[in-house]
Order: structure tokens, then C-alpha cells, then sequence
């Protein structure tokens, strides 16, 4: 069962100064199923990060449609589609993006206190997934006193406390050290085997050896995909490099 579909989406942009179109997104076509781990790479300027704000509807397509569990969002009024991104995507950042003046157990209720749900059905929740990410003894603690690697597996905690369909992470391991990276590598990989669906953004190879599928992204469009099947990590790792090496000298369009 497909989560999200991508139906043929295009983006363009008009400048400023003279009108002029860019197109960010050309005809980018494909689907996750539930309980996938997707990967999504490209050089800088290749689209994928207009792609992932489309994704987190933070921003609409020119023409095609994205959606999430069947519901198109872009049909939705902006506070309807505050509601459905909350209820149904959750968000990790390369920053964090935590609030300093809140501990980190505010920080991982804050999405439950936007959804208005009471304090007794807040702290059942947030304690277990606390305590499943390794934070648990640092609920009373605040951003600043805790690691880059702490810091990220609130985050993760934050994003998956309403138990979303879609966990978007955008290079969730840019601002950490490869210890962390592992670990947090690891823990999303434990997070998906649960069930959860993840769509990450990253230009670490590494990173995305983790992931089921890997799709790359060429001047607006999938221009590769790699499915992990029986391959080991490190055999997807290679397939990586290849694909990646490809990528960077132009190539044909191939599946793997």
C-alpha cells in the first residue's frame, strides 16, 4: 500500500527581477509504500530539496499532485494543512531546530500541546519514547546541556510522538560526528523495522547505504534508483559510490 504517491510533479519559479521561469522539478514520478525506507540524494541544485518541501507541504507543486495516504493536500485551506502536516508527517532537521528555553521533554510534547491533547495522555507518551531513543534521563535537561547526537535523538523523539505515516529527515547527520551518525543511523533503522515509513534527504553515501531504496535526483527528475533487496550494507554502499560517480559525469537513466 502506497503512503505517498508523486504523480508528475513540475515546479517553477519566477524570478523578481524580469520574470524569468526556473525549473526546479520537471516530471518527478514515483511512490512509497508503507514501512519503506527511502533515501533521496542529488548534487546541489538538482531539486531535491524543493522536492522535500513539496513533500512536507510547505510548498505546492506547478503541476502535478502529491499525496499522503490518498489526500491531496494542496486541496486543503492553510490551517487544514497546518492540521494534516502535523497529524500525518513528522520533521528532522540538520539543526535540530529544538527551542533552547525548553527542556527536552517540552520540546518532545510540544507537537502533543499543538494537537491540544490533555497532560496524562502527554506524559504516557512521551516518557516510553524517550526511554526508547536513550534520552529518558534527560527530559529535565536543556538543548544546550546535552550532544549533538542527544540533541538529534530528541528531534527524532519530537517527530515521531504523534506517530506520523511519514517521518521526513532532511541530512539528519550533517551536524554530528560519525559516532553519533552511526547511532542515530542505527536507531532509524530500529524506528523503521517497527513500521515507520522514512524519507530521508542526505548527501552522506553512508547515510544512505542504510536506507531500502536509494533514488537520485538529476536536474528535476529520478534519474537512478537502487533497491537494496538481499544486498548487504556495505554491497549497497558500493552501489552507492557507483551510482553516485555516474551521477557526477553524466550518464543514462538506470534501475537497479
Amino acid at each position: 500500500m502506497a503512503v505517498l504517491e508523486v504523480n508528475h510533479i513540475k515546479k517553477v519559479y519566477k524570478t523578481r527581477m524580469g520574470g524569468e521561469e526556473i525549473t526546479a522539478l520537471r516530471d518527478v514520478h514515483f511512490s512509497v509504500e508503507k514501512g519503506e525506507f527511502v533515501a533521496i540524494m542529488g548534487e546541489s541544485g538538482s531539486g531535491k530539496t524543493t522536492l522535500l518541501n513539496i513533500l512536507a507541504s510547505l510548498d505546492t507543486p506547478t503541476v502535478g499532485k502529491v499525496l499522503v495516504g490518498g489526500k491531496d493536500y494542496s486541496t486543503l485551506k492553510d490551517d487544514e494543512r497546518a492540521i494534516f502536516r502535523r497529524t500525518n508527517l513528522g520533521f528532522i532537521f540538520q539543526d535540530f531546530n529544538l527551542l533552547d528555553n525548553f527542556t527536552i521533554e517540552d520540546n518532545i510534547r510540544l507537537p502533543l500541546v499543538l494537537a491540544g491533547e490533555n497532560h496524562k495522555t502527554m506524559d504516557q507518551k512521551v516518557v516510553p519514547m524517550a526511554r526508547s531513543l536513550g534520552i529518558d534521563q534527560l527530559l529535565k535537561k536543556y538543548p544546550y546541556e546535552v550532544s549533538g547526537g542527544q540533541k538529534q535523538r530528541t528531534a527524532v523523539a519530537r517527530a515521531l510522538i504523534t506517530r506520523p505515516s511519514i517521518l521526513l529527515a532532511d541530512e539528519p547527520t550533517g551536524a554530528l560526528d560519525s559516532r553519533s551518525t552511526t547511532n542515530l543511523l542505527q536507531q532509524l533503522c530500529e524506528i523503521n523495522r517497527s513500521g515507520q515509513t522514512i524519507l530521508m534527504v542526505t548527501h552522506s553515501n553512508v547515510a544512505a547505504s542504510y536506507a531500502s531504496r536509494v533514488m537520485f535526483i538529476k536536474d528535476g527528475e529520478v534519474f537512478h534508483q537502487i533497491y537494496r533487496g538481499d544486498m548487504t550494507r556495505n554491497e549497497m554502499l558500493d552501489k552507492i559510490f557507483d551510482a553516485v560517480t555516474v551521477l557526477m559525469r553524466g550518464g543514462e537513466d538506470s534501475e537497479s
